[in-house]
Parts: C-alpha cells; structure tokens; sequence
C-alpha cells in the first residue's frame, strides 16, 4: 500500500509533468485561434473586395467576433461557426492516432486542443430561431509542439497519418478554411421528407413568429455522415 508520502509525490508528479503539459497545448491553441480570427478578417475583407460589383449588394461577406472562444464568418447564405473548446483532450483506444509513429515516440504528444468549425444557415442566426441544427464540418487538432492534424469534410490534407510532419501555419490554416467554405457552399439546403415534418403543433403557429416556426438545417430529416472523415 503507498504511504501518505507516496500519495503526495505521485500528486506532485502528475501536476508537473500533466498540468504543464496540458497548460502548453492550451497556449498552443488560444494561439492558433488568435491567428485563426486574423485570417477570417482578412479573409473577408479580401473576398469582399474582390466580389465588389459582381454579386448583389444584400449578400454578405462578414466577419464576426464572438470573443476568445468564438468567431463566426457568414459567406451568402453560410455561417461557419469556429469555436475553441477551452479543455484539453487525448483519443479513445480506437482512434488512428494510436498508429501514427510521432504518436507512439511519445505519449504526450496525442494530448490536443480543438477548434470546431460548425456549418448553420445565416438565417437560423438572423431570425433567432434556436431550434435551427448545424453540422460539424471540420476540426483542427493542435498539441504541444504546435503540430496538427484536421478532420473534416473535404479536408484531404494534414490527416491523422501526417500528424508529427509539420507545424501548424497560417498558410495552412487559409488553405483549412476555405476547405471548409467550399464545403458549405455546395451543401445544399434540401428538404426534409414529408414524413419528418407532417405533424406539427399549435405553439409552432400561435407563439412564434412566421420565421422561426419550424425548425431548419440543411439536412433535416436525413442522416448527416462522416463519410469523408
């Protein structure tokens, strides 16, 4: 059995070697996103100018800061919603990390931060309907060393197998988001099928205004895969 004095070493240890770790990954990450936040302005700012005369004036290109965690960057009828999670993570047993040789070199290298990119219609947003469902089209693994790897619709480079091979740049993450854009822009809003939306009930019409009875997202009633993940 370990003696009190056992107990308060391992403790120590962990907080060392753990809690600096995790602490790094974070500083990677809030860094990562800081950067990324830089792109998106510059990002619109650019495609703005560049549509200038060439798309009708009520389609917008904007940038939108939500803060340390969340930005938001609408393109026409999109919204791609890029939120930092603020926690640390490693990979389920069965994950394909656990294959990649930069990985088993060294334990410490799986622990991640995130960035989640989410697809919504600009309208769930504009029209405050709260039921509205968007879609996790890509994230952005960062660890320790700065090193990445995205999963995500499209996303063809920087996999899993490529993890440990480079750094993350701003170069590539311009080349992650608009990835990411062209994406949303050509996944369509299809209608749900009858069934999904044949029963509706009385608070839909009589407490809610015209836009936000029903709920809406751009694969409704149909199942959303991960199929080029």
């Amino acid at each position: 059995m370990d003696s009190q004095a056992d107990l308060r070493s391992q403790i120590k240890g962990l907080l060392v070697s753990k809690s600096n770790l995790k602490q790094q990954v974070f500083d990677n990450t809030f860094n990562l996103f800081a950067e990324l936040k830089d792109v998106l302005h510059e990002f619109s700012t650019e495609l703005d100018e560049e549509l200038d005369d060439k798309i009708d004036k009520r389609i917008r290109i904007d940038y939108i800061d939500k803060g340390k965690s969340e930005a938001r960057l609408q393109v026409a009828a999109d919204m791609l919603v890029f939120a930092m999670h603020t926690n640390v993570f490693t990979f389920e047993k069965e994950h394909r990390i656990w294959h990649n040789q930069y990985v088993q070199s060294d334990r410490a290298n799986s622990y991640c931060g995130v960035i989640n990119i989410y697809n919504f219609l600009a309208d769930s947003f504009k029209n405050k309907r709260a039921d509205d469902e968007g879609y996790l089209i890509a994230r952005i693994f960062v660890n320790r060393e700065g090193m990445f790897f995205v999963e995500g619709k499209r996303q063809e480079r920087w996999r899993v197998d490529e993890f440990g091979r480079e750094r993350i740049s701003r170069e590539a993450i311009l080349e992650i988001l608009q990835r990411a854009i062209l994406y949303a822009l050509g996944f369509d809003l299809l209608m749900p099928s009858y069934d999904s939306i044949k029963r509706v009930n009385v608070e839909q019409f009589d407490s809610r205004s015209e836009n936000t009875q029903f709920q809406t997202g751009k694969r409704l009633g149909y199942e959303f895969l991960a199929d080029d993940i």
